[in-house]
């Protein structure tokens, strides 16, 4: 079920993969380079539902206009606030969470917007080849138990490049940044997907 909601940013549409047993919403954002179609953002949305979460997927006012570049990191913000409402509406915690961008925009205001937690699938560490330029204090600022689910190949940031901190790192192996792996890895195309929604069940069903 898929519905418009107005922000200050434009129309966002939240699409809804709902439990017969929830006891949580899991609001996902895409990333600046794609939408809800990530392989990602759609396993997650198959299989929680079966474990007593609702999924959200939301797609930011940009992509519903058909855009092709995402906008500033305060206007992400602002449509994530203005969905925020929306995705509380059932009145169950909401976990926020996204892959890549969107991870960024669950870290940025998750205390704000009183997040249970926060989901970092993909996290962009820094961009590629600029270590340098590290996005580390958004992730070490989310301030709610926190976790990331990362490709052993990321260029945006590997496993072993993350800071230490409050909270918990899950490796696929051999995965890029949108969670493909090549025909000579060792992980399987549908292993790498397990890896990523067997740690979000657990994590989820420690939460409550």
């Amino acid at each position: 079920m898929s519905k418009i909601v107005g922000t200050e940013a434009g129309d966002a549409r939240v699409t809804w993969y709902e439990s017969e047993r929830a006891r949580l919403v899991l609001a996902l954002g895409h990333g600046a380079g794609g939408g809800i179609e990530a392989r990602d953002l759609q396993a997650v949305a198959a299989v929680l539902p079966g474990h007593g979460v609702t999924v959200a997927l939301v797609e930011q006012p940009w992509r519903v206009a058909g855009k092709k570049m995402a906008p500033a990191p305060k206007t992400l913000d602002a449509g994530w606030r203005g969905v925020w409402p929306a995705l509380a509406a059932p009145g169950l915690p909401v976990v926020s969470g996204g892959r890549s961008a969107g991870a960024r925009v669950a870290c940025r205001t998750a205390t704000e917007l009183g997040a249970a937690a926060v989901l970092a699938l993909s996290f962009p560490l820094h961009p590629p080849g600029r270590p340098e330029k590290s996005r580390a204090g958004e992730l070490l600022g989310a301030g709610v138990p926190t976790l990331v689910v990362q490709g052993g190949n990321d260029p945006f940031g590997k496993p072993d490049e993350f800071p230490d901190g409050a909270y918990e790192l899950v490796g696929v192996p051999g995965a890029d940044h949108g969670f493909g792996v090549s025909k000579r890895a060792e992980t399987r195309p549908e292993q790498a997907v397990t890896i990523i929604t067997d740690a979000v069940v657990a994590w989820t069903a420690a939460l409550g």
